[in-house]
C-alpha cells in the first residue's frame, strides 16, 4: 500500500483519529506523572485540548484545508489546558500555518509542517526542558526531514517518524533523572505518540469510529429546564416499610414487584422475613400502598412530588440566572476601573479569601481541573478594567494564561507567574491601588519570591522520588521544589515538612486546611509549631480545597 498525498477530508479523518486514541488512553497517560498525586493529569489535559479541536473539526461538513487548519489551530488554542496542552496546541498552530496553504499534502510539505511545528513550540516555551513533549516533536520532525529526502510513500514514512518518536520517548527517562527514578516515561510525549498513532490508524484506512461527544468543560452545573419536568414519567417518589404480617415467599416477591413494575419505575425492594422496604416512581401513591396492606401494617411512608421539586428547582435557577444578568448589566453600567483581577481558585473558604483581597473573577480549577484558555478569556472579559492582572496559582497554568494575553485586543492583560494558592495571596496583598501598572506588576513579582508553599495529599502508587521512597496510600508533604516529607501519619508528615519549609528569617506560617480535614486538627498542628518556634505567627483558615489535606505558606 502507498499513498503520496493528504486530502483535507483525510487529514480531518486523521486529526479525528488521532483526538480518539488520545482520548481513549487518557487515564493511562495521566499514570505516567512523575509525582503520584492524586490530581496527576497530562493526559486528562492533552485529551480535553485536543477535543476541543476535534468539536471543531467534526463540525465541518466539507473541509477545505484553510477552513481545517483554522479549526484545528483555533479550537487547540482556545481549549488549551496545563503545560502539556498549550504545548501541544502550539505544535498543531505550527503545523497548520504550513498545511493552510495546500490544497494536497505530501512527503515534503508534511515534513516543513513537522518543522513548523517544532519551532513555534519552542517558542512558546520559556526554558524549554529536553526530556519532555518537546524532545518527542523534535525527534519526529528530525526523522521526517531525513526521511523526505528519501521517499514519497506516506505510508513508509508515518511508519518510520512514529518508530522514531517511540524511540525518543523511550529515552525521555535517560534525560530526565526524575522520570528514571520514578520509572516512567514522559507523560506529554507519550500523550503526543498516541495523536500519531491514531492518525496513522486512519491514513491506513483503519475502521474508526469519527463522531466527536460534546466537549466537557469540567464543572458546568446542570441546567434545570421546563422540558425537564415534562420528561418526568411518573410523579411521586414513594417509600415505605411493610411490616410483615407473614414473611413473604419467592412467589409472593416477585408478584409484589411485578404489580409496582405495571404502576411506575425506580423499584427497589428490600425483603427479609419481618419486613420489606419499598421504593418505586408512580403516578398514583395508592395503589402502592393499597396492595402493600396485603401483607402487612405500613411505616415511614413518604411520599414527594418530583415535578414540584423540579419546579422549586427552575424557580431557583431562574432567579439565580436573573441576579446574575441584573449583576453584569449593573457592573457594564459602572466606569470602567483602571485595573483589576483573575484569579484561580481551589475551593469556597480559598475563593473568600480572593474575593475579599479584591478579586473582580474567580475561575475554579486549579489543582484538579486546569482551566483552559479559553475559561481565561471569558474570565477576562467579565472584568469590568482596562489592565487585567491574572493570578494562575498553578505552575501547570501559567501558559494558558499567558497564551489568553495575545488573544485580546481590548484590555492590557498581566500574567503575575504564580504557582501556587499563597504565592497568589501574597501578590494580592501586595497590591498599591495608586501605583502604576508596571510597579505593581514589579512589586507582586518581587513577592510572591518570598513565599515558601507546602501542600499535604496522598500517594496513589508506589514510586521512589527526591530519594524517598514512597508507598501508595502515603501521606506526602510537598514543596515548592520537591518532596519535602513521607509518612503514615497527617499531622507528623505535616509537622515535618513544615520543619523543612521553616528557618530563622521566617515570621508567618498561615495554615489552610481543605474538605478532607478540619479546623480542629489544623489547630492541633498550629498550637505545634508555635511550641517548637515561639517567634514565628501561625494562623489557620478554611481552605476548602479537595484532595490536598494542607496548603501551608511560610513567609
Amino acid at each position: 500500500m502507498e499513498i503520496t498525498s493528504i486530502n483535507s477530508k483525510l487529514l480531518a479523518k486523521m486529526f479525528l483519529a488521532g483526538a480518539k486514541n488520545l482520548d481513549s488512553k487518557k487515564d493511562w497517560i495521566n499514570e505516567l506523572n512523575v509525582f503520584p498525586v492524586p490530581d496527576g493529569d497530562t493526559g486528562t489535559n492533552m485529551s480535553m485540548t485536543i477535543m476541543s479541536a476535534a468539536k471543531e473539526v467534526s463540525s465541518l461538513t466539507e473541509p477545505t484545508m484553510t477552513a481545517l487548519s483554522k479549526a484545528i489551530s483555533s479550537g487547540s488554542l482556545r481549549g488549551a489546558r496545563g503545560n502539556s496542552g498549550v504545548i501541544l496546541s502550539q505544535l498543531f498552530r505550527g503545523f497548520c500555518k504550513v498545511i493552510k496553504e495546500y490544497d494536497e499534502l505530501d512527503v515534503t510539505i508534511v515534513c516543513e509542517a513537522f518543522q513548523k511545528a517544532v519551532e513555534t513550540a519552542y517558542k512558546a516555551v520559556m526554558k524549554p526542558k529536553e526530556g519532555t513533549i518537546l524532545t518527542v516533536a523534535k525527534g519526529a520532525a528530525d526523522k521526517a526531514l531525513e526521511l523526505a529526502e528519501q521517499t514519497d510513500d506516506l505510508v513508509f514514512f508515518a511508519d518510520e517518524v512514529i518508530k522514531h518518536a517511540e524511540y525518543v520517548l523511550n529515552q525521555t527517562p535517560e534525560m530526565l533523572p526524575v522520570l528514571k527514578q520514578a520509572g516512567v516515561v514522559d507523560s506529554g510525549g507519550q500523550g503526543l505518540v498516541q495523536v500519531l498513532k491514531g492518525a496513522n490508524d486512519a491514513l491506513l484506512g483503519k475502521e474508526i469510529d469519527y463522531s466527536i461527544e460534546g466537549v466537557s468543560s469540567g464543572a458546568s452545573p446542570e441546567k434545570i429546564t421546563a422540558e425537564t419536568e415534562a420528561e418526568i414519567k411518573f410523579g411521586y417518589c414513594t417509600e415505605f416499610i411493610i411490616v410483615l404480617n407473614n414473611p413473604l415467599s419467592d412467589k409472593e416477591e416477585l408478584k409484589y414487584k411485578a404489580f409496582l413494575e405495571s404502576i411506575g419505575d425506580s423499584i427497589v425492594v428490600v425483603a427479609d422475613d419481618e419486613i420489606v422496604k419499598t421504593h418505586v416512581h408512580t403516578n398514583d401513591p395508592g395503589l402502592a400502598l393499597q396492595e402493600a396492606l396485603k401483607h402487612g401494617s405500613l411505616s415511614r411512608i413518604k411520599i414527594d412530588n418530583m415535578r414540584e421539586e423540579h419546579q422549586e428547582k427552575l424557580i431557583k435557577e431562574s432567579e439565580k440566572l436573573a441576579k446574575e444578568q441584573a449583576a453584569e448589566e449593573q457592573k457594564a453600567k459602572e466606569p470602567e476601573k483602571e485595573m483589576g483581577f483573575v484569579s484561580v481558585s481551589i475551593g469556597e473558604g480559598m475563593n473568600e479569601v480572593f474575593k475579599g483581597l479584591g478579586v473582580d473573577y474567580i475561575i475554579e480549577g486549579g489543582q484538579t481541573m486546569n482551566p483552559s484558555t479559553e475559561d481565561m478569556l471569558n474570565a477576562i472579559e467579565k472584568v469590568n478594567a482596562k489592565n487585567v492582572f491574572i493570578l494562575p496559582n498553578n505552575k501547570n497554568i501559567i501558559m494558558a494564561a499567558n497564551q489568553a494575553v495575545s488573544l485580546v485586543e481590548d484590555k492590557q492583560i498581566i500574567v503575575i507567574p504564580t504557582k501556587t494558592i499563597p504565592q497568589g495571596i501574597t501578590a494580592l496583598v501586595n497590591y498599591i491601588p495608586d501605583h502604576s501598572v508596571e510597579e505593581n506588576k514589579e512589586q507582586m513579582m518581587a513577592e510572591i519570591e518570598n513565599v515558601k508553599t507546602g501542600q499535604v495529599t496522598y500517594a496513589v502508587r508506589d514510586t521512589e522520588i527526591d530519594g524517598k521512597t514512597i508507598k501508595q496510600d502515603d501521606y506526602m508533604g510537598i514543596g515548592d521544589k520537591s518532596i519535602l516529607a513521607v509518612g503514615k501519619d497527617l499531622k507528623q508528615t505535616t509537622l515535618e515538612m513544615v520543619d523543612a519549609m521553616v528557618d530563622e528569617d521566617s515570621a508567618i506560617v498561615s495554615i489552610y486546611f481543605g474538605s478532607e480535614s478540619s479546623e480542629e486538627k489544623a489547630e492541633e498542628i498550629a498550637s505545634a509549631i508555635e511550641e517548637k518556634y515561639p517567634d514565628v505567627e501561625v494562623e489557620v483558615n478554611d481552605g476548602g480545597q479537595p484532595i490536598y489535606y494542607y496548603v501551608i505558606s511560610v513567609e
